[in-house]
């Protein structure tokens, strides 16, 4: 599975972006999942409901599966939040993984970055952000500058990066 991150600042967009990248790469024909790292607690299930009364009774894992879906919830208790390949391993190989976070993973990522929010610039030189996706021009930037507005472009981006890294991969395999 080739691997891509999004990163930035809490609500520079993100998630937005993430949602209107997905279906311009699968248009493609790649196969696409995600991960997204969350800093505070979230819970996709109800207090009451069958598996959170399973959660609470102490179970480490609760499947829940319908006719559309499933889903594994794993408690973490007081173990080390688990890392980034550990999570990966556990996904259905797909083509593509777009990682939401993990800023300081070393992934190659694209920065979305709104200067309205106020916020700095997290691209250095030499990191592994590879481009920033922002809704204003940028002048002196010092990396690709992608229009923040624009997913196609930013998929086309993405595309030409994964196809880059593929060509190296097989070069260094020969």
């Amino acid at each position: 599975m080739q691997i891509f991150g999004l990163v930035g600042r809490s609500g520079s967009g993100k998630t937005t972006l993430m949602e209107r990248l997905v279906p311009e790469l699968r248009a493609t024909g790649l196969t696409v999942s995600t991960v997204k790292h969350a800093h505070h607690g979230f819970d996709i299930d109800k207090p009451g409901k069958d598996s959170w009364r399973h959660r609470e009774a102490g179970a480490e894992e609760v499947l829940l599966i319908s006719g559309g879906r499933w889903a594994l919830l794993h408690e973490v208790r007081d173990a080390a939040e688990p890392t980034l390949e550990e999570l990966l391993a556990r996904m259905a190989p797909v083509d593509l993984v777009l990682v939401e976070g993990f800023h300081s993973h070393g992934l190659p990522s694209i920065e979305v970055h709104r200067p309205s929010e106020g916020h700095a610039l997290m691209w250095r030189p030499g990191s592994s952000i590879v481009a920033v996706a922002s809704d204003v021009p940028m002048v002196g930037l010092g990396a690709p500058r992608l229009d923040l507005n624009r997913p196609d472009a930013v998929a086309r981006f993405v595309l030409a990066r994964l196809d880059r890294r593929a060509r190296t991969d097989i070069a260094a395999t020969n």
